[in-house]
């Protein structure tokens, strides 16, 4: 199926970003014409560095999508639309829930205005997160849970699930939602925690300082990035994702502190100290969590191929070569 991507046009809204260049840098390989559109808000996670080797390849929009203008220019004639746009901080959401809400609601309706009046025919996938069903009632987390999150990220990324899906259902534009849960892999953030705290573990081991497990006892799934860019052009191809919502998620369930232990034996040494959640963090931490992602298998045929320690040796070589162009 993945063959519909040759000569096909793709706008990936927030592409300079960890998971939107991992996906511009498959689509190019596949011969799609991409267009990137980013808005290179530095707290964002957006770098051009992560589009060096395939530069030239793709066209690149430095704009905001909240500029209905330029949207209107750049939707015109795509065949499909990556929608990885927003915020991603939960922390950051708390303190500054304006600009969040600027990033996940409004945002989102001007990229679904921008293609029901200008193109009403492109698919749609949106990029959302585990994040919104809140403290876990039960584990695995199917579909089907209830929706509690635990802070405005959360609650505003519930809104620009319902938008996708209501232009979905109401004007006919093929969308779909991915809630994934912990992303991690080559090209993300780890300049600060903003996006995951692996992130942050990475660089301290390949910096040779010791990092901080909060009290580590939280079990987590995990997906390498290559999994997740999988299930973006899985879902973007098949009819039968439209106007649904999937989880994605893992069978390698871990804990926190086993987890830190993996990553140093991967890495070869390192140093963890466990400490308490900070009081900040808390308030808004959702305890045990992983995923339920059967309805993707079974309709889509999607499953995680990458163990955690095959990724992680993949992502901390990366670092080690590229470290100084992420912090």
């Amino acid at each position: 199926m993945l063959k519909n991507f040759k000569n096909a046009k793709v706008l990936i809204a927030g592409g300079l970003g960890f998971i939107g260049s991992n996906l511009a840098r498959r689509l190019a390989g596949l011969n799609a014409k991409v267009t990137l559109i980013d808005s290179l808000v530095p707290e964002h996670g957006g770098n051009l560095f992560n589009i060096a080797e395939i530069k030239g390849k793709v066209a690149v929009n430095i704009s905001d999508v909240r500029n209905t203008q330029e949207l209107r220019g750049v939707v015109k004639g795509q065949d499909y639309l990556f929608n990885f746009a927003g915020q991603t901080s939960h922390l950051d959401s708390m303190r500054d829930p304006y600009t969040d809400l600027e990033m996940n609601c409004r945002a989102q309706l001007s990229i679904l205005e921008a293609c029901r009046n200008y193109n009403p025919d492109i698919k749609i996938v949106f990029a959302s997160t585990r994040q919104i069903y809140g403290k876990p009632k039960y584990l695995p987390v199917d579909e089907g849970h209830q929706i509690q999150p635990v802070d405005i990220n959360g609650i505003n990324k519930i809104a620009g699930e319902q938008y996708h899906i209501l232009y979905n259902n109401v004007y006919g534009i093929r969308c779909c939602v991915l809630r994934l849960t912990n992303t991690y892999g080559p090209h993300m953030r780890i300049k600060d925690g903003r996006q995951t705290f692996v992130g942050l573990w990475i660089r301290s081991l390949i910096e040779n300082k010791p990092f901080e497990v909060w009290d580590g006892k939280q079990l987590r799934d995990f997906n390498y990035i290559d999994d997740v860019v999988d299930a973006m052009l899985l879902a973007a191809v098949d009819n039968s994702a439209d106007g649904e919502i999937f989880n994605l998620g893992a069978g390698d369930v871990i804990n926190l502190k086993e987890l830190a232990e993996l990553l140093m034996e991967v890495n070869g040494q390192g140093k963890y100290i466990i400490k308490p959640f900070p009081a900040s963090r808390k308030k808004i931490d959702i305890g045990d969590y992983y995923s339920n992602f059967k309805k993707i298998q079974y309709i889509l045929g999607w499953k995680p191929k990458i163990t955690l320690r095959n990724g992680f040796i993949s992502t901390l070589d990366f670092y080690r070569k590229n470290l100084s162009r992420y912090i």
